[in-house]
């Protein structure tokens, strides 16, 4: 049996979310099945009862997906509470280009994808530079503080 999946954020600001983590992914957002104008109207479509519609939720995307089709779509679910604890997982983002490139090739690579990131909205956290075993990445976090590397 072929099993698919998708991630799931708990998230307080969707469109936010959907802004930064397309530019930081290489996605796009998720655009509304054929025929219906946003989700919303789409999951109105499918009899999805409208107590369990929030005010708001699928007027604006609140997925991404990549368009090459590989990898998996993210949803970013909105959620009342804030985020209160540290990550049990997170993202690498793999800009530096892997252990075959001359790790001064990996900083500039990893600091140009810092730059940019911060610039959409991150925060950078710290520089994890371990010389001895041609390391090099920084820790951050996306506008709602979740944990994420850039390697």
């Amino acid at each position: 049996m072929e099993t698919t999946w998708h991630l799931t954020i708990d998230c307080s600001d969707p469109r936010r979310m959907v802004a930064f983590w397309a530019g930081a992914l290489g996605y796009v957002p998720e655009p509304a099945p054929d025929g219906h104008a946003t989700w919303r109207a789409y999951w109105k479509a499918m009899g999805v009862p409208p107590e369990e519609l929030p005010p708001g939720a699928g007027d604006i995307p609140e997925s991404i997906v990549d368009p090459a089709g590989n990898g998996p779509r993210v949803w970013f679910q909105k959620v009342p509470e804030p985020k209160t604890a540290k990550n049990r997982w997170h993202f690498d983002l793999q800009a530096g280009g892997g252990r075959d490139v001359p790790l001064d090739v990996r900083k500039q690579r990893v600091g140009a994808a810092v730059d940019r990131l911060v610039e959409a909205g991150a925060t950078l956290l710290r520089i994890k530079d371990e010389p001895a075993m041609a390391f090099y990445a920084a820790a951050m976090r996306d506008p709602e503080g979740n944990e994420f590397d850039v390697v």
